[in-house]
């Protein structure tokens, strides 16, 4: 509505080209959103979930940046055993925000992280989060994710580091940890990788993400937490990224997937939460719709009739 309202051209950009130049005054929303979203892909197999328990529950997270405006708005949602949750949005409407609150990264908000069997997330130390056996996996795999000073092993190693497998920080068992990392490496395809010894920012942007998956993944995960999995990838390293978070459900773990891509939330999800304005306005069960999910991601929290708002909802 923003673009009809003082555009006098638009262009829609999708996946990194150019679709079309236009006439906002010419276009229907509905035409503006089919060309932003694409049309629906042909169906793919999909083998349906087996959702269990609520693992996480999130509620009426708000952040408490500068002024009292923050970019997170009360977010609510629930993640249970054995699905993949994708949220799916424009960017720039609080997921950068939210994947920091739930991966334990500084982010001053108010609300709760309801974890089972453990209580509000959010006080959890990095050591409790390895023994809840919490995965995390952020954009950022070269900021946040690696140290890329270090080296291959030791960025694989460094999850298990309180555990005492690899002695202490400052007496550590090499040999063991080589000998798990190169399990890791050869069990997850890490190429490029010539010495366990090589600092892991040589490594591709593919197998950097494959290096924090299979340390993420190393101790079965019950909570999977995702933004961008394949953001930067190929499309062979994209498949694999996509297969191990498919398996993690597959395991009985509770996987979220953040990501702007709407392709991937597609084709991952089980379920979808549409983020806009900093908070999440409609669900959708899979199959989805493309056209609807769309619709909800530029509606600002203004739904059509029919489409699920969910403020309120899911406080269990």
């Amino acid at each position: 509505s923003d673009v009809k309202r003082f555009a006098d051209r638009v262009t829609v950009m999708r996946g990194g080209r150019t679709i079309q130049t236009l006439d906002p005054q010419t276009v229907s929303v509905p035409e503006l959103v089919r060309l932003t979203v694409g049309d629906s892909a042909p169906a793919s197999e999909y083998q349906p979930a087996t959702p269990g328990e609520v693992r996480l529950q999130v509620r009426d997270l708000r952040s408490t940046g500068a002024g009292g405006h923050g970019a997170l708005n009360g977010v609510t949602l629930s993640l249970r055993a054995g699905e993949i949750y994708g949220v799916a949005g424009v960017g720039g409407n609080g997921q950068s925000e939210l994947a920091n609150v739930l991966m334990g990264l500084p982010e001053p908000c108010q609300g709760t992280l309801d974890l089972a069997g453990f209580g509000d997330l959010r006080r959890a130390s990095p050591e409790q989060r390895r023994q809840l056996r919490i995965a995390a996996i952020p954009a950022d795999r070269y900021g946040t994710a690696l140290a890329g000073e270090l080296s291959v092993a030791e960025n694989f190693g460094v999850g298990q580091i309180h555990s005492g497998r690899y002695g202490s920080f400052f007496n550590l068992r090499r040999k063991r940890l080589e000998a798990d990392a190169a399990e890791a490496v050869a069990g997850f395809d890490v190429q490029g990788v010539r010495s366990l010894k090589q600092k892991a920012a040589l490594l591709s942007g593919g197998n950097a993400q494959k290096l924090v998956i299979a340390r993420e993944f190393s101790r079965d995960p019950q909570l999977v937490l995702v933004h961008s999995p394949s953001r930067g990838l190929d499309v062979r390293a994209t498949a694999a990224v996509h297969a191990r978070l498919r398996a993690a459900r597959d395991a009985g773990a509770a996987v979220l997937v953040i990501s702007e891509d709407l392709d991937e939330v597609l084709a991952l999800a089980d379920r979808i939460g549409v983020m806009s304005g900093g908070r999440i306005v409609a669900e959708f069960d899979r199959p989805a719709d493309r056209q609807a999910i769309g619709r909800a991601m530029v509606s600002h929290g203004e739904l059509s009739h029919g489409e699920l708002n969910l403020e309120g909802v899911n406080h269990e």
